[in-house]
């Protein structure tokens, strides 16, 4: 069967067209248009306008990856004992593991064009899709929060390479933190929005140029080190607290789980940006290429340059050195200062609005999605990103791994499990691409509420997080996502035996 322009289709039905590439477009966008819960911005992309290939989806991890937390992933888990191998294995078997929910979500976001939060309706219902959107929304805004103070931390240092008395003309402390720290915060948050005003033309523009300038200097710095070291530095012999397997695995898991949980958000909202893809194979090679390789690089270089530097200022101590700003501040000559601190603003930048405000921006434009536009979703990402003192989250490495990483992987483990049952067991990949926009459909359940799914929700959460208040049950907290995931996931499966529900009449 063909189209009018030639192109071959596999399917063709009243409201959706398949393509032989599998990929699904409506017939006739009018036919949701005047739906109470459609928004342009969450609407299915026609397969023309997928245009993003296999560079863009690698780029995209590469300059996700290239960031200040990932550079610090090393120093926590060193901190907590591990050399530096052990270290790199924990960050690498890590991202391979969560790379399987991530591909297994994307799918559906290429096939038909939607973003996460519509993909959720299939599952949770139109308006049950709001419960995990919204915990998805507001561990982004965390994150947001988090790269945010980073980035204004580079422009306090750029600003005070260029001006030497941009600290002390200021005045003194406010809230603990320079005033000038306040000011790189408030002119890096703003950066971030504007940019996604702009929309997702330029982000793709942004992730593209940002990918290959990053590496070309994180590379260069870590020549610097090495050269300056005339060396390693101690820190590749050093043996770390746990020589054997038995002392390594309690301290293994719940870092595992930690590393895990470090891209567990973009595991759940990935389709944001598949919905863009070309095909399937695109966007799955440039994920599979780019995420593990680029996430165990770039945190390797962060033990590299720290076990060089610690040779480079013998004085200075290693928290601090672990710090890649605090670190460049170190530097005298004010050309690389700029430098370092220009290429440590641009990785921030684009690891930020990727990963932490396209999703939370569909997701609150799901909430209400004839009030708030993507532009409003990302402004409210902004003031919540503010209001959860992201200063505070990053303070303490410890809490940093412990407290926020694992914390919140058990939670967005259990709306994994739920939806890539939903998705790849109960539905066979199939979904009826007109009715996740209709209030009056396939996917209304209960008055736009599927409670099995919420239930199965609650049941994964429940056994992640029971840990935390019950000593006994304490490993079940440091395996949070896979607990999550699995618990979810095998209760949904078990309430959907029946089968889905039939459309409404």
């Amino acid at each position: 069967m063909q189209t009018e322009d030639g192109e071959n289709t596999i399917e063709r039905s009243t409201t959706q067209v398949a393509h032989a590439d599998g990929r699904v477009e409506l017939t006739d966008e009018s036919i949701i248009s005047s739906s109470p819960i459609y928004n342009h911005d969450l609407a299915p992309i026609p397969v023309s306008e997928r245009n993003w290939s296999t560079y863009n989806y690698a780029a995209l991890w590469v300059s996700m990856s290239a960031c200040i937390p990932t550079y610090m992933l090393s120093s926590s888990l060193i901190a907590n004992g591990m050399n530096w191998w052990q270290a790199v294995i924990t960050i690498l078997l890590g991202n391979i593991i969560v790379l399987a929910p991530i591909l297994l979500n994307s799918h559906p976001g290429t096939k038909y064009g939607i973003p996460f939060p519509v993909f959720a309706r299939a599952a949770y219902g139109t308006y049950g899709s709001n419960l995990p959107a919204l915990m998805r929304a507001i561990v982004a805004c965390g994150w947001f929060g988090i790269q945010a103070w980073i980035g204004g931390q580079a422009l306090h240092v750029l600003f005070k390479s260029v001006f030497p008395s941009w600290e002390t003309a200021l005045g003194g402390p406010i809230g603990g933190h320079l005033l000038g720290e306040w000011i790189g915060f408030a002119l890096f948050w703003g950066l971030n929005i504007l940019i996604i005003y702009k929309g997702m033309d330029l982000l793709k523009k942004v992730e593209g140029l940002a990918a290959p300038f990053v590496m070309i200097m994180c590379f260069a710095m870590v020549v610097w080190a090495v050269s300056s070291a005339h060396g390693f530095g101690g820190m590749l012999g050093d043996g770390g607290k746990f020589p054997t397997l038995s002392a390594f695995l309690p301290v293994f898991i719940p870092n595992l789980t930690a590393m895990i949980g470090f891209w567990a958000t973009l595991s759940l909202n990935m389709p944001d940006f598949t919905r863009f893809g070309k095909s399937q194979k695109e966007q799955t090679v440039g994920q599979v290429v780019a995420l593990p390789t680029a996430m165990t690089v770039f945190a390797s270089m962060g033990i590299v340059i720290t076990s060089c530097a610690l040779v480079i200022y013998p004085n200075t101590s290693g928290q601090e050195l672990w710090d890649p700003v605090k670190l460049i501040g170190h530097f005298s000559n004010p050309l690389v200062v700029a430098i370092a601190m220009f290429t440590v603003a641009v990785a921030t930048l684009a690891v930020n609005i990727a990963a932490n405000v396209v999703s939370p921006a569909n997701d609150f434009a799901n909430a209400f999605p004839r009030w708030i536009s993507f532009r409003t979703g990302g402004l409210i990402t902004g003031i919540l990103g503010i209001l959860m003192q992201p200063w505070q989250l990053v303070a303490d490495p410890s809490g940093y791994i412990y407290k926020w990483l694992i914390g919140y992987s058990g939670g967005l483990g259990a709306i994994g499990g739920v939806l890539i049952a939903d998705y790849w067991i109960v539905r066979k990949q199939k979904l009826n691409l007109a009715d996740l926009y209709l209030q009056k459909g396939e996917y209304t359940y209960n008055n736009g509420w599927n409670w099995k799914a919420v239930l199965a929700t609650i049941i994964g959460c429940f056994f992640a997080w029971i840990g935390v208040v019950v000593d006994v049950m304490k490993p079940l907290y440091d395996y949070g996502w896979f607990v999550g995931f699995a618990m979810a996931g095998v209760s949904y499966i078990a309430m959907m035996k029946g089968g889905v529900p039939k459309k409404p009449e």
